[in-house]
């Protein structure tokens, strides 16, 4: 395991161990070089059973509370960086591999998800985790902030493009 200070990163990546799920941790500390450019880089390879494997930016987010504005429900935002890196990657990795986000939500204890979700345990939390592939989150990304440049997936969207990672892994 690769040290993490993120908890989110630390989260997906006990819940991959937890599963028995192949995978590789990349050290962040140092961007990758690729025909003389910088790439950002990713967080996990994570080798499927079937299907293509996976090129993973982990972004954490904490889902709000029941009592709090229902519009930032499943936040699912990105840097431009975030989504040219992974496409990058998934050039670079070929036709056996796909760029994605996984989005890692912290649930509050009073979370109506916690029942609705697949939750993973984690030091007393609980996360739910679903992977949205790169080429599809381009399609239906809407710009967030011009000047911190990010995008985002309206509700709707987020809502039709997300699944569950256990799905996608374990098929």
């Amino acid at each position: 395991m690769v040290i993490r200070r993120n908890h989110y990163d630390a989260a997906f990546e006990a819940y991959l161990r937890a599963q028995k799920i192949p995978y590789v941790a990349v050290d962040e500390k140092r961007r990758a070089l690729a025909k003389d450019a910088s790439i950002k880089s990713l967080d996990f390879i994570v080798y499927a059973s079937q299907g293509p494997n996976l090129l993973i930016d982990v972004k954490g987010r904490t889902e709000i509370s029941p009592n709090q504005n229902q519009s930032r429900r499943w936040e699912n935002w990105a840097t431009l960086e975030d989504i040219q890196g992974l496409q990058q990657w998934q050039e670079l990795f070929g036709n056996d591999f796909v760029s994605g986000f996984v989005f890692a939500y912290q649930l509050p204890e009073n979370s109506i998800s916690n029942s609705l979700e697949k939750l993973f345990e984690f030091r007393g939390n609980l996360y739910a985790f679903y992977l949205v592939k790169i080429d599809e989150y381009r399609q239906k990304m809407k710009p967030r902030s011009e000047s911190w440049q990010t995008v985002f997936l309206h509700q709707q969207d987020f809502q039709e493009l997300r699944k569950p990672v256990d799905a996608i892994i374990q098929a």
